[in-house]
């Protein structure tokens, strides 16, 4: 991938809208939406890294209600020959084709590899990277299983949508308190991930979300782990200009 000269690639991680509470989170979705107008006139592709809804379930012919504007910008963005690339995140992995089929997104479910102006990405969401968190493993197996999803089906998408939204909110569907507290470099699992990669091939940034903490790592002496925060207490974002990688913050 070739960046264009005047254009950027945005990245952007964990909105969670729709909790705890749709009304609550209007206004974080009317901050994110301004972002999205102010990056408007230079943005080349958009990266998506995973829970921009707390919860998100998609039926055959019924997705959540809501999230209006900022679908709607995400879909002149589309329009306009922005190509943006949505990683499916541990509280949106049941993204089925309704993003690609009505908003032209690139979806991912596995971590990606690319190389834009000579320079290696390795991006992904970061839920079940690394060692430990072996308990989240083994439901997130089950819950991207086909026969689970088939059965969850069955349900009344108004039973379906409000229980979601429920385990959602009150379990954080196993990330806790610990997602927003440094472990130091030597226990933070994302950076482990990041060296035992660095280890089978070079790369030059490493850019996850889930962790809900904005961190910008050396790892190794050309390598940089970045996590990018998040938009309901941090407003931070990354932007790659062609040559620099910066961790930014919104200040709508």
């Amino acid at each position: 991938m070739k960046l264009p000269q005047g254009k950027k690639i945005y990245f952007a991680s964990d909105n969670h809208l729709g909790a705890p509470t749709a009304e609550k989170s209007a206004p974080r979705e009317r901050i994110f939406v301004a972002w999205l107008n102010h990056i408007q006139k230079d943005v080349e592709v958009l990266f998506l890294l995973g829970d921009l809804f707390d919860f998100w379930f998609e039926y055959k012919t019924v997705v959540p209600k809501g999230f209006v504007r900022v679908l709607g910008k995400l879909a002149e963005l589309a329009d306009q020959g922005v190509e943006i690339h949505f990683f499916a995140g541990n509280h949106d992995l049941w993204v089925r084709d309704y993003f690609q089929k009505e908003l032209g997104f690139i979806v991912h479910h596995q971590t990606q590899e690319f190389v834009i102006n000579d320079k290696k990405f390795f991006i992904a969401h970061g839920d079940g990277l690394g060692p430990k968190d072996k308990g989240y493993k083994r439901m997130k197996k089950v819950f991207k299983a086909p026969f689970f999803q088939w059965l969850f089906r069955w349900v009344h998408p108004d039973i379906g949508m409000r229980l979601g939204q429920y385990l959602s909110v009150k379990n954080k569907m196993i990330s806790g308190d610990e997602d927003v507290t440094f472990l130091g470099e030597k226990e933070e699992w994302l950076v482990q991930y990041c060296h035992r990669k660095l280890a089978e091939e070079k790369r030059d940034f490493f850019i996850f979300g889930h962790r809900h903490l904005p961190l910008d790592l050396s790892i190794g002496p050309e390598a940089r782990y970045v996590n990018l925060g998040d938009w309901i207490t941090h407003f931070t974002f990354a932007e790659f200009d062609g040559t620099q990688l910066e961790l930014k913050k919104w200040d709508s």
